[in-house]
């Protein structure tokens, strides 16, 4: 029964994709002036959203905007971390729990305008974001590697190391689509 219920999911994903795919090499109709937009999702920094984040909160929180978050996210992120790792006394960055869950809180992804743009490359941290920084095995090291990187090594990487695919050298940068 629970292979059923996996194999409808998965089938059910694979036809959402598909409908959901359509023709992207055709002009892109104009946008008139007075067009209204409202912003429905936002992930700053890749899996905190749908870590850190209740499902009954997801909505509000991706339409939160940014001076905001902290006030009202940061205790209900510092308590899922501790309900992750209880216990979680610093991270690599010298952080405590409330101080991490702040940082983590404004789901922004920061951008050096000068230096070098990295996730975190063991010197920068947070500076922007390379398509081949290894985001998720960062933000595993900080939930759950402690003050010197060393503890729960079993849920400290995802151990995928790379992309699956070459990032290209010129724009969009990003890997060819499998076809």
């Amino acid at each position: 029964m629970k292979s059923f219920k996996l194999l409808s999911l998965l089938f059910l994903a694979a036809t959402l994709t598909l409908l959901g795919c359509g023709d992207d090499n055709g002009p892109e109709p104009p946008v008139p002036q007075d067009a209204m937009f409202s912003q429905s999702d936002q992930v700053g920094r890749p899996a905190i959203n749908t870590v850190f984040v209740s499902s009954g909160s997801k909505d509000a929180f991706n339409t939160t905007v940014p001076s905001n978050m902290k006030g009202q996210y940061q205790q209900p992120f510092e308590n899922k971390l501790m309900a992750l790792n209880p216990n979680y006394s610093k991270n690599a960055l010298g952080q405590n729990a409330a101080t991490f869950t702040t940082l983590l809180s404004n789901d922004v992804l920061n951008v050096a305008t000068s230096g070098k743009t990295t996730f975190f490359d063991g010197q920068n941290v947070l500076t922007g974001r390379s398509l081949s920084d290894d985001v998720i095995d960062t933000e595993l090291l900080l939930i759950f590697g402690g003050p010197d990187g060393s503890e729960n090594p079993g849920l400290t990487s995802d151990n995928v190391d790379s992309n699956d695919k070459n990032f290209l050298d010129s724009f969009p940068y990003l890997a060819a689509p499998h076809q």
